[in-house]
């Protein structure tokens, strides 16, 4: 029997000694283990525990009432499991009775647990709809503008994701992969139910060894790696992606180098997109000249690269980063013309990939099951909010927003309920986000640690950890099905969110309604139970659950596929039609010129960016900073993890600078430095290295925010979403745009401010 447990960075083995405090290691059987959620246990982890349910001091005093800017300014006081449920119950039951339950937000993210039942978005989402509903979010941060556009052009995010054509097909067919931002194996070492076996840095070596000609068209260098090195990188401008993409498009055409009856057969009208290429709709060739100008890559680099794409087969591939900043639907949507053009949708080892590294999960050629999935209910409101789009919501109650071209209103949110994430890591403009965050009457969290959510929380509730309960991990296309058995017992007074929210659900007459009247093991085996049916129709037998307990894990053997993504579209594009409007690739849409959205004629188009090294702005800010994911924790999750802490420079984020950058700036590597600009600064040590090319800097995300009292707008911790904006990608989807960002860069000196983020908050009696 071997005892495991799953995290969002994959699945580890439990090994206990002599009754000491049990230590993990990485599982046998990941041929590529991460080493993140080795140091889940550690002490520096745990001393962060939130302990016992506590209590804004002002909050506990004065309700609703209370002044919501001293959030994160003021002291908590504990108080006893009991007054902490009524005081949520009642909070809960007075907003829905004189406002409505459109006047509450139900904030998670889906990132708090590997485990499948114990998921803090699922259980929050179902106890909200037990009591009504509530007001929820659509789309991601990672993939806003991505996931909004992609079921117009070719089909859904998940459908996709699932689909992606498998590494060992990659390495028999593929001779060209050229990756426009990489292939980043850090942010590829995570799947949402634990992986257990990392794949990626294993694909992109076999396709290396294989001779597959591997090219990164990219700002960073090192986001796209193999064993042997054989890596060309292209340096490109950021935000410019779309301006290369159409020269090669203008070689395809020009040359009579595109597949005219792939076109035909499978895509939209070309015409449009044909006119605007060549310059006959705007007046404007998009030559390679063109788009040397902008980007920066040389013209005959481009030309090159357009006539070898089109001699060999070869895979396009586009990172999620990309789509990450103003008008970040036109580098997917460009991607797939592309890849269109060239003709090898279908084709085994060609076509396009929407984030191959973006999680383990694509080039899986595992079997595709579905997984046990606690349900959520029924959420009788019908607001929303695109994900990104929170502090706007706060701010403007009532306000208008137009999202996939239709127009929605802002609800008045009194009470906020947040259960997994954290918005002062993910959300853009911090400095402002606090701003809006004062607005609503009540801030309620579930929290295992003191970290910036929770100290900006009314009243926070601690929740346990993966490793204090039971639950089931599995990932789609994943290897394993998890049994994730309880190795710890809870800190301090800790419960698990469907113990606290079952609680609450009770004094509010609805306990029935969110437990269907079963305890968390009878959940356990019943999602089991279900999703074990499922897989049986899907011709994969797995073990009964008692069987799974006892060995701790089952391998999923089942009609394993080397996957090729649309392959039969292309074989049928009657039979397996497309879920778009023509059940074509939609490289032009009516349906999107139809919605009237500026910036969106129908097509890809080339649009310039608020912010980069291109405008005006350059001239003040000269530096475009990438927030990237971090390499030592997932988003913001273990910062404080000494795994994460040995990473730090200076005490601090660290923030990548070229050799030229810093030598302008007077900076060396180790130094504390300033990244400022116009909507606020941070503190970050210095790494000093060419892997980013010049003009552009790297200060991954995930550092926990730590205002300066004593400076209104500093970030002492190197977060740099006190530094990006909190603008759409645009009025069409509504995408975070985190990486259309220009900052400037200075040697701190004088006497640092001390980081505070990972001290415990002050508490009164």
């Amino acid at each position: 029997m071997t005892t495991l447990t799953a995290m969002h960075w994959g699945v580890y083995e439990v090994e206990t000694l002599n009754g000491k405090r049990p230590v993990l290691k990485p599982f046998r059987h990941d041929p590529d283990p991460n080493p993140i959620g080795l140091h889940v246990l550690s002490d520096d982890v745990e001393r962060l525990r939130i302990k016992r349910p506590a209590v804004r001091k002002s909050w506990l005093e004065a309700g609703a009432k209370s002044d919501g800017t001293l959030r994160g300014r003021e002291p908590f006081v504990e108080v006893p499991w009991e007054q902490a449920i009524d005081l949520v119950a009642r909070e809960i039951d007075r907003v829905r009775r004189d406002f409505g339950n459109e006047s509450i937000f139900g904030g998670s993210y889906g990132w708090s647990s590997a485990g499948r039942f114990h998921h803090a978005q699922s259980q929050v989402h179902r106890f909200l709809n037990a009591l009504g509903g509530y007001v929820r979010h659509v789309d991601t941060y990672s993939l806003g503008a991505g996931r909004a556009i992609m079921p117009h052009v070719v089909a859904t995010m998940e459908q996709l994701m699932i689909e992606h054509t498998s590494w060992s097909v990659l390495a028999e067919h593929c001779e060209m992969f050229v990756a426009f931002g990489g292939v980043p194996i850090k942010n590829a070492q995570v799947g949402a139910g634990g992986p257990s076996e990392h794949r990626v840095r294993g694909g992109i070596n076999e396709l290396a060894k294989r001779g597959a000609r591997l090219v990164n068209i990219s700002p960073i260098r090192d986001n796209l790696e193999a064993a042997d090195g054989k890596i060309e990188w292209i340096q490109i401008r950021p935000g410019t992606d779309v301006a290369v993409m159409l020269a090669m498009s203008h070689v395809l055409i020009s040359e009579n180098r595109h597949d005219k009856t792939f076109l035909a057969k499978y895509c939209t009208d070309f015409s449009p997109i044909e006119d605007y290429v060549m310059g006959r709709s705007d007046g404007i060739a998009k030559t390679p000249a063109w788009a040397a100008a902008i980007s920066g890559v040389p013209a005959d680099t481009i030309t090159s690269l357009a006539r070898d794409m089109a001699s060999k087969r070869t895979m396009l591939n586009i990172a999620w980063a990309l789509q990450r900043a103003d008008h970040g639907e036109h580098p997917f949507w460009m991607l797939v013309t592309l890849a269109a053009l060239l003709g090898q949708i279908g084709l085994p080892g060609g076509g396009f990939g929407l984030g191959y590294g973006a999680a383990n999960l694509m080039g899986s050629p595992n079997a595709r099951i579905s997984g046990p999935t606690l349900p959520q209910g029924t959420n009788p409101v019908k607001a929303f909010i695109p994900v990104a789009r929170i502090a706007d919501m706060l701010f403007d109650p009532g306000g208008t927003f137009t999202y996939n071209g239709a127009t929605h209103t802002y609800p008045d949110i009194r009470l906020v309920y947040w259960a997994g994430g954290n918005p002062f890591h993910h959300h853009q403009d911090l400095n402002r986000l606090v701003r809006a965050w004062a607005k609503p009457e009540t801030i309620i969290v579930n929290e295992q640690f003191w970290n910036p959510l929770a100290k900006m929380a009314d009243i926070v509730l601690p929740a346990t950890t993966a490793q204090e309960r039971d639950d089931l991990g599995y990932s789609n296309r994943e290897k394993h099905v998890i049994a994730m058995k309880q190795i710890v017992p809870p800190q301090g007074d800790a419960r698990d969110d469907y113990d606290i929210f079952a609680a609450i659900a009770e004094t509010l007459g609805a306990r029935e309604a969110f437990t269907e009247g079963r305890t968390a093991r009878q959940w356990l085996e019943a999602l089991y139970a279900e999703s074990r049916e499922k897989a049986r129709k899907a011709h994969v037998e797995l073990p009964s659950f008692d069987t799974l307990w006892d060995a701790g894990y089952a391998e999923i053997r089942g009609p394993n596929t080397d996957v090729v993504l649309l392959r039969d579209f292309r074989d049928d594009p009657v039979a397996h039609k497309l879920a778009t409007p023509s059940g074509k690739i939609e490289i032009t849409s009516p349906r999107i010129a139809s919605f009237g959205v500026k910036g969106h004629p129908g097509h890809a188009t080339w649009h310039e960016p608020r912010e980069w090294l291109g405008g005006s702005l350059a001239q003040k800010y000269p530096l475009h900073m990438l927030s990237d994911q971090p390499e030592t924790r997932l988003h913001s999750q273990l910062d404080h993890s000494p795994y994460s802490q040995g990473a730090k420079v200076a005490g601090r984020q660290p923030v990548v600078l070229h050799p030229d950058d810093a030598a302008r700036r007077g900076i060396k590597g180790g130094d504390l430095c300033r990244v400022f600009n116009d909507r606020g600064a941070t503190l970050a040590g210095a790494i000093v290295s060419d892997t980013v090319m010049p003009g552009v800097v790297r200060l991954s995300t995930g550092s926990w925010y730590d205002p300066a009292a004593e400076t209104p707008g500093l970030d002492k911790n190197g977060n740099p979403n006190v530094l990006t904006a909190d603008i759409g990608a645009s009025d069409l989807t509504q995408g975070c745009t985190a990486h259309t960002c220009l900052v400037d860069v200075e040697r701190f000196d004088g006497d640092p401010p001390a980081v505070t983020a990972y001290d415990l908050p002050r508490f009164d009696s």
